[in-house]
């Protein structure tokens, strides 16, 4: 097989024939005959060698150099005004850092499909769905044949997609790459060998930040060498301990600390008692937020939500009612219950549900901060968008709604206690996810006056935090965009399932 045609029919391959290669020839042959690389690189991998790279390359082509950086500055602008979301990197310049690492691909890859649509043509938008599709399917924890079948029809998808690139003039001699001749082996090496569950050719970088980056940030840089040694050999005892303890009935097995969001520590009020019997929740930070009054008229009028006392009291009449009603307004102001006489408010509330694909904890759970937290001090204020579950008989995306949490809050009526947020909704654009960027698009509830809506939900019916992009169509942004008005300043946004892994299994 020659290194033109890659992604052709070959035989089996072996490390002996390689290794003559080697003898045999110089670097130049090896590559061009054999598409065998002799120096052993880090490659950050086809999404930003390659594809970033062909973008950048097809906007020059044609616009000319000087239009396509403008293009690339908005880009940039884009990538920087994405609305935050729990564990999600930002990229406040955008692409521009010098030094690209493995996380940085990883996490790019997340935020960077909608913030090319518009410059680019539909088709690539579709290789790029399609490529970034393959990846997250590849990367579950659990891969069935029905798995395999949608690996490989992704697969299909991207390769017939990626001609566009071939065709406009950026890659006009195909794509006879190593790296994405790589993922045609993918479908049959997980029949052989199971699910890679995230493993790739990446590891040694892993290993390496490990035993020398971790250990060189808890020096004091002075003379570190021998620091860093004492700390890799305490941390192999440790680890030699813990599986000592094990076998000896003093520590659980593999017990550890439920991955979560670095800030979601705080007022964190989950015991190590309760994790294994956890499948999914949503519970109030520990403390309520200080400063605020507790009587609610006083508080809507603090918080400018002078509606609070009243949406208080529909939302109480429908959690005590048979039948209620789908929405708070229909409900007659009459029949309801007087407000309560003490409300708590909270800066955020702790998601913990079953997500194994993820780089997750104990029993394959997760763990997230959702904040609603308003402006304090000139600070931005947060307010982090959410799944409400609605159907459990619908698939995917059908069966949730996506709101955006304005308050947390907790408030005593009869003798029940009552956790509960304060929402504005988005509603589905369409029956099916967007055909070319491949997710669902919504847009916020409006009512006659052109105002969002409030509405009171209960905490249940939250299963976890959702990320929402702006659909920025084909205007490029102001150049003093803030990314904490994202989510006011759009008529329509993407359900980003490529978030992270369980984002990507329950949004597609």
């Amino acid at each position: 097989m020659s290194s033109q045609d890659l992604d052709g029919r070959a035989g089996r391959r072996s490390q002996e024939h390689t290794e003559a290669l080697f003898d045999a020839f110089d670097h130049k042959t090896l590559w061009e005959g054999y598409g065998v690389i002799p120096d052993v690189l880090v490659i950050k991998g086809t999404f930003k060698d390659h594809l970033v790279s062909w973008v950048g390359q097809y906007l020059e082509l044609v616009h000319g150099k000087k239009k396509a950086e403008a293009i690339m500055a908005d880009i940039d602008r884009r990538i920087a005004a994405v609305p935050p979301f729990p564990g999600l990197r930002r990229f406040p310049e955008g692409r521009g850092f010098k030094q690209w690492t493995g996380d940085d691909s990883k996490a790019l890859m997340k935020v960077y499909l909608p913030a090319i649509e518009g410059h680019v043509p539909a088709q690539m938008l579709r290789a790029f769905s399609a490529f970034l599709d393959f990846c997250y399917l590849v990367r579950r924890n659990v891969v069935d044949e029905e798995t395999i079948e949608e690996i490989e029809a992704t697969l299909a998808r991207y390769h017939h997609e990626r001609v566009i690139f071939e065709e406009s003039g950026v890659c006009p001699s195909g794509f006879s790459l190593p790296r994405q001749h790589s993922l045609t082996h993918y479908p049959h090496l997980i029949r052989e060998f199971a699910a890679p569950n995230g493993l790739c050719s990446s590891i040694t970088e892993s290993k390496h930040i490990k035993a020398v980056k971790e250990p060189w940030r808890r020096s004091s840089r002075f003379e570190a060498l021998h620091q860093m040694l004492t700390i890799n050999d305490r941390l192999d005892k440790l680890a030699a301990s813990r599986v000592d303890f094990a076998e000896r009935g003093m520590l659980a097995p593999n017990a550890r600390p439920l991955a979560e969001d670095p800030a979601a520590s705080e007022d964190d009020d989950l015991s190590a008692t309760d994790e294994r019997e956890i499948v999914g929740e949503v519970k109030l930070a520990k403390l309520p937020s200080r400063g605020y009054p507790r009587d609610p008229h006083l508080l809507g009028r603090r918080l400018h939500l002078p509606q609070l006392p009243s949406l208080i009291r529909r939302f109480l009449y429908a959690q005590q009612s048979a039948n209620p009603p789908e929405s708070l307004a229909d409900i007659d102001l009459n029949d309801c219950p007087a407000a309560p006489k003490s409300v708590k408010i909270f800066p955020s509330a702790l998601a913990t549900f079953y997500a194994p694909s993820d780089q997750s904890g104990l029993g394959g759970q997760l763990r997230e901060r959702i904040r609603a937290v308003p402006s304090w001090r000139g600070g931005p204020a947060r307010y982090d968008c959410v799944y409400v579950e609605h159907d459990p008989d619908e698939p995917g995306f059908r069966g949730l709604l996506a709101a955006r949490t304005l308050l947390f809050m907790t408030f005593t009526h009869e003798r029940v206690e009552y956790p509960c947020a304060l929402v504005t909704w988005f509603s589905a654009i369409g029956d099916e996810p967007c055909p070319d960027v491949g997710m669902w698009m919504v847009e916020p509830d409006l009512d006659r006056w052109g105002t969002r809506p409030l509405d009171i939900i209960h905490i249940d019916s939250i299963l976890r935090a959702a990320h929402l992009i702006p659909i920025f169509g084909d205007d490029c942004l102001p150049y003093d965009f803030k990314y904490s008005s994202s989510l006011d300043a759009f008529e329509a946004y993407y359900i980003n399932k490529y978030a992270d892994h369980h984002s990507h299994e329950i949004a597609f």
